[in-house]
């Protein structure tokens, strides 16, 4: 009885307190700002979050995008990587810049009465970046080292294959790291190029939360912006996932085969079927344990030590992809397994006890997804990034609580695309 009261408490706490989406006017650029008050505690968050800017836009140098980003978090210019760390680590402030595929992100996490001088720390760090040739020097090496040492995960390589192979011929095929020759190749030109180009108010959204009033917030942040130039609007194009199935082997000293698959999944960001995917997802591999594949290939046939699918659907790309592993003798039968029970799902669709299970997990373990500020806020930014109305994620469990399972085995149906699979594989 307690529980059941925790969890309504902490459902409500999420539901009442909500984001809203407001703009703030800088240069004539209505930036976007998604905003939620919480004073549970005295913290503050804060991302400024840069449209078509991550390694979508490596531009012919594969990891430039995160290369930037390293540069970044090495300070400013004036203070120095350790001088700039220092007067953040002093007051337990935590600023750091990181590129994902769509976009270029500063993040600053800190106590309420420490914000104005993160902020400050952040205008700094735009106007002042530590791009000189011994930074480079040491990012560039560090770079080269972490590269290196992925030459013995095994799981990286089969996952970076797979991304050559499902992805090829487009920006998306590469390393977020890039390689060593990329790498080997940049100059610090390269780095400032791309800094000037992606960093502008015309791409930006703000993402902020925590104890502080939204009036408060933009007093503090419109000195900041005011550095930034305009620049001008960047629309994503969307890449389609090779359609054409193919297959890498990678020899290594190993005894288990890793194996990684993936397949075109031909749905768009912000299609109103996105809820029944995600069911769909969860019945055939999301779940761990419980999933049609880990059901069929480890419990019943021993096949794997584990296994694992999802569908991932971006403004980018749409890709179904997963992984397993097996003991090298077990390589071919498993992979045979893979393509079998998911062509099995594809044809006759989930069970009613299986849409069941997956309705009361997604709606049960909703909370759960809700109860601090940092998943609301990112929950929120993903809604306006889609192109949805903030609290979407609430029209989305209500639609998977009245899904019928003739309506989801038609959905599953309809996108047979999943098996044209192509395979990534390292064994002995």
């Amino acid at each position: 009885m307690f529980r059941n009261m925790m969890i309504i408490l902490i459902f409500l706490q999420g539901v009442l307190v909500s984001a809203v989406l407001d703009n703030i006017d800088i240069k004539g650029v209505k930036v976007p700002v998604i905003y939620e008050k919480d004073s549970h505690l005295p913290i503050v968050s804060l991302q400024l979050v840069v449209r078509k800017s991550g390694s979508i836009e490596d531009d012919g140098h594969a990891g430039l995008a995160r290369f930037t980003a390293s540069m970044l978090n090495e300070g400013t210019k004036k203070l120095g990587s350790i001088g700039f760390s220092s007067q953040l680590d002093q007051r337990a402030i935590s600023l750091s810049a990181n590129a994902g595929t769509e976009t270029f992100v500063f993040e600053i996490s800190c106590l309420k009465e420490q914000f104005p001088f993160a902020v400050s720390m952040l205008k700094q760090l735009l106007s002042d970046p530590n791009f000189t040739d011994a930074s480079f020097g040491k990012v560039k090496s560090q770079t080269l080292g972490y590269l290196s040492n992925k030459e013995s995960d095994f799981d990286y390589i089969a996952s970076v294959n797979l991304k050559k192979l499902i992805y090829k011929n487009t920006p998306i095929e590469h390393p977020f790291s890039g390689d060593e020759k990329s790498i080997k190749s940049l100059a610090l030109d390269n780095v400032k190029n791309f800094y000037e180009k992606h960093i502008d108010l015309s791409n930006l959204i703000i993402v902020v939360g925590g104890d502080l009033k939204e009036d408060e917030f933009k007093k503090l942040i419109t000195p900041l912006l005011d550095d930034l130039k305009v620049g001008k609007r960047r629309e994503i194009k969307e890449f389609a996932v090779n359609p054409k199935e193919e297959e890498i082997v990678v020899k290594r000293d190993t005894q288990q085969a890793y194996i990684y698959f993936g397949a075109p999944f031909y749905l768009k960001s912000g299609d109103e079927n996105i809820y029944k995917s995600k069911v769909a997802s969860f019945i055939l591999g999301a779940s761990g344990f419980g999933s049609r594949l880990m059901e069929e290939i480890r419990v019943k046939k021993a096949l794997a030590y584990s296994v694992y699918s999802r569908q991932s659907v971006s403004k980018s790309h749409s890709v179904f992809m997963g992984y397993l592993q097996t003991k090298t003798q077990s390589l071919k039968e498993a992979q045979k397994l893979v393509k079998e029970v998911i062509r099995k799902f594809v044809k006759d669709g989930a069970t009613a006890d299986e849409l069941e299970q997956a309705k009361k997990f997604l709606l049960g373990s909703e909370p759960l997804r809700s109860e601090t500020l940092s998943q609301r806020l990112n929950r929120a930014f993903h809604e306006y990034y889609s192109g949805y109305k903030l609290g979407h994620s609430k029209i989305v469990l209500d639609k998977i609580e009245k899904l019928s399972l003739k309506d989801l085995n038609s959905f599953i149906e309809k996108h047979d695309e999943i098996n044209e699979l192509s395979f990534s594989i390292v064994t002995k």
